[in-house]
């Protein structure tokens, strides 16, 4: 007998998820190399819910994980895990173009998008620049709440019999017979299953594991808390612009405001740099005629990709015991419950649920890079 039927290297909003969805129904740990789960990518996210952020193809998953966040099963809490917060995705006279090929790329996938001239989008943002002419607006976006969701995951993981290995990194994997033999930390456990849910350690993971990597590549995410004079409006809509090139949303009375940069580099504990906090502010100042008094906090994140930017839920094709659960990029919290319950039906052969319904599993199947 194996020690654990499934081993999940990662305790962020993935492999949490994930042994939320799986440990009712047979033995699972989930492994942490930090101190507690979630402190690099979850820890750190800009939370929000947006059905057009991500693609077209991340979509089905995004509006599939909406109403279980609106309203969790039994087990998960009482209180929904989104606020109303609304989006709006800015342009300028000479981006016309690419705020159509936005609305057309969502056109038949019942994502709400209305489109608004300049005095509209004046009343949802005060003091905008002159020269942004036309925008579209997503009413269903929502606030998300990261850490009570992340947590919510564990603790009903926990109650179903999951264990959580704190300070534990995964130092070897050897496959055999019956499955997995695992060196993790000091310790040795034996698995059938080894899934990968490690983020930005995605590929390292799978490198110790004798498994082809995939090109999961990390890349910096920086945000910056500013104060403003005005204040941000408690209703002022998560705003984007249509290139790409930031975005800002309401918090607390602050502002939290990212260049949407995507630096990237080796998986670690990131930090922000000073040039790209400076890129944030100065696209700010070309979008509002809004007051800077301080920056009062600044973070940064590794988000993951693969290399076409789809996550990757399935069976290695070299190794069938091997199961990766990465790639979620920044939306890996607002697609958690759809993509948790895809995984537990591949993983374990269950029956998709009608939340799938709508989801092409075969999207994010890891062997489209084989």
């Amino acid at each position: 007998m194996a020690d654990y039927d499934v081993v999940i290297i990662g305790g962020g909003i993935a492999g949490a998820s994930l042994a939320a969805e799986i440990a009712h129904h047979c033995r699972v740990l989930i492994v942490e190399a930090e101190d507690r789960p979630g402190y690099h990518a979850t820890g750190r996210s800009a939370a929000f819910w947006a059905e057009s952020y991500g693609g077209p193809k991340v979509q089905p998953l995004t509006t599939a994980s909406g109403p279980w966040l609106a309203s969790p099963p039994p087990g998960f809490g009482e209180k929904s895990f989104l606020s109303r917060r609304g989006s709006l995705t800015l342009a300028r006279a000479d981006e016309a173009h690419l705020l159509e090929a936005f609305v057309a790329d969502f056109a038949h996938s019942g994502v709400r998008m209305d489109s608004l001239d300049r005095a509209a989008l004046e009343a949802q943002v005060p003091g905008l620049a002159a020269d942004i002419v036309a925008g579209v607006f997503e009413p269903d976006c929502q606030d998300i709440d990261v850490g009570g969701l992340h947590q919510a995951y564990l603790a009903f993981a926990r109650r179903a019999g999951a264990g959580v290995a704190l300070r534990a990194p995964l130092v070897s994997a050897r496959a055999t017979s019956q499955g997995w033999s695992l060196v993790i930390g000091e310790n040795t456990v034996t698995t059938r299953r080894l899934v990968n849910a490690a983020g930005a350690w995605a590929d390292a993971v799978a490198h110790i594991a004798g498994v082809q990597p995939l090109g999961v590549q990390p890349y910096r995410r920086t945000v910056v808390q500013l104060r403003t004079s005005p204040a941000p409006p408690v209703d002022l809509p998560l705003t984007l612009g249509v290139k790409g090139d930031y975005y800002f949303k309401p918090e607390a009375g602050r502002l939290w405001l990212s260049p949407h940069d995507e630096t990237p580099e080796s998986a670690g504990d990131t930090a922000p740099e000073e040039i790209d906090m400076a890129l944030a502010i100065a696209r700010f100042g070309e979008v509002v005629d809004w007051q800077i008094e301080a920056v009062e906090h600044r973070w940064a994140g590794q988000r993951s990709f693969a290399p076409d930017r789809l996550p990757l839920i399935g069976f290695a094709h070299d190794q069938p015991g091997f199961f990766w659960f990465a790639g979620q990029g920044g939306f890996g919290i607002q697609t958690a419950p759809a993509a948790a319950k895809l995984g537990a039906a591949i993983l374990l052969g269950l029956t998709p649920g009608a939340m799938l319904r709508a989801v092409d599993g075969q999207l994010y199947d890891p062997a489209r890079f084989a």
